[in-house]
């Protein structure tokens, strides 16, 4: 039997709340509390030292948990536990007296994060049979984003004290819905120590080129969205549209463009993951990479904000396109049932790393615009449309997926 949307919303509530979560804590709460709690001079490296450490912590936390819900056997006691102790990390973040007790209800959060997405990720491939998971995959995508736009409202209407306890509420209520959707127990796992059980995915051809794929497209989003406020600041300079202004700020301007990729990349992510399930994975990544890629030099074509507007439509279009098939794919090609979190814990490692490299891509940024101007933006954007490129076509190989 087919499951119904319900059954996907169900599926897919919790990894909304914790777009909706993350959403609010790494672009509102988090800075705000920091400036709060720490001297005008070090706030930035001390919101740094945060950011650097809770990348690190969800590079390692989903595959470690995943792992431990395959060793157990048991998916649901990590979902339940992992959603509570996140609630009251986030009343705990917002509450802190101090910068070290900020950082150690940060460090909660972290964990407690990484205890219920590592082997929540493993819902896909453990529940929803292969022919409908591009569209589990879709709403998985759909849901993704509305925790964005909703997470994005939030942040300007409530303030802070309020969007922290909103998040709590919203984490519990995902997680109450889902939660029943998760079997007791999954196949018994076989004794495998934790090192060899990391190592194993990566001698699967398929499961490698799966997540180098995933990793060149994220590195070319990451790329193109960390500093597009910047861009906007140094070349458009000007964000009206019709004769009309639109935004007075760069971080205003760069946040409607945010709006529209989003609501581009809610409006394609359900439609592509069910076709998907009838057509193949494969035409939609190389569709929707081929399109990111050719947006890219549009951008340095037509650095005028009219322009850019509707171009952040197109891109949220493709952009949904991927997060439609993304999940399906992975979950299409792994082989053991006894793996299946570990497996994805380790998937989910694909959006981390980008996110860092992309970082790391600021100081050589200044230093070409240095040398020419906006000769950083013009390598910046084509190695983004490099990436979406070689990320798409690079599924070509994969086997086990269509």
């Amino acid at each position: 039997m087919r499951h119904r949307p319900g059954w996907f919303l169900r599926l897919s509530a919790y990894w909304c709340a914790t777009s909706f979560k993350w959403f609010l804590v790494l672009l509102v709460i988090l800075p705000a509390r920091v400036a709060e709690l720490s001297p005008p001079e070090e706030k930035a490296s001390r919101l740094g030292f945060l950011f650097g450490l809770g990348a690190v912590m969800a590079i390692l936390g989903p595959p470690l948990t995943g792992y431990l819900s395959d060793r157990l056997g048991r998916r649901r006691p990590f979902l339940l536990w992992g959603s509570l102790l996140t609630a009251l990390a986030l009343l705990l973040l917002v509450h802190a007296p101090s910068y070290a007790l900020l950082l150690l209800a940060y460090l909660l959060l972290q964990v407690a994060d990484d205890l219920a997405t590592g082997p929540y990720a493993a819902l896909i491939p453990d529940l929803v049979p292969r022919g409908e998971r591009g569209t589990a995959s879709g709403y998985m995508g759909f849901l993704q984003v509305l925790g964005q736009l909703l997470g994005g409202g939030v942040g300007f209407l409530l303030p802070l004290p309020s969007q922290a306890y909103l998040a709590a509420l919203f984490n519990l209520l995902g997680a109450a819905l889902t939660l029943p959707l998760v079997p007791d127990r999954t196949p018994s796992r076989r004794t495998v120590p934790f090192l060899p059980a990391m190592a194993a995915p990566w001698r699967d051809r398929d499961f490698l080129l799966v997540y180098l794929t995933r990793f060149l497209v994220m590195l070319g989003f990451y790329l193109a969205q960390t500093y597009l406020q910047y861009f906007l600041a140094d070349v458009v300079r000007v964000f009206g549209a019709l004769g009309r202004t639109l935004a007075e700020a760069p971080f205003q301007a760069v946040a409607l463009l945010g709006l529209l990729i989003s609501l581009g990349a809610a409006l394609a992510s359900v439609p592509a993951g069910r076709a998907s399930d009838r057509l193949g994975r494969k035409p939609f990544i190389y569709l929707s990479g081929a399109g990111l890629a050719l947006l890219m030099p549009l951008v340095l074509l037509f650095p005028r904000y009219d322009a850019l507007l509707l171009l952040s439509l197109g891109f949220g279009l493709f952009y949904g396109v991927y997060l439609a098939v993304d999940w399906a794919l992975v979950a299409d090609v792994l082989k053991d049932p006894e793996t299946h979190a570990t497996d994805m814990g380790l998937w989910q490692t694909a959006i981390v790393v980008p996110q860092v490299l992309a970082g790391a891509f600021g100081r050589p940024l200044d230093l070409l615009n240095a040398r020419g101007e906006g000769l950083g933006y013009l390598v910046l954007f084509l190695l983004a449309g490099a990436f979406f490129l070689l990320g798409a076509f690079g599924v070509a190989g994969i086997r086990r997926a269509r």
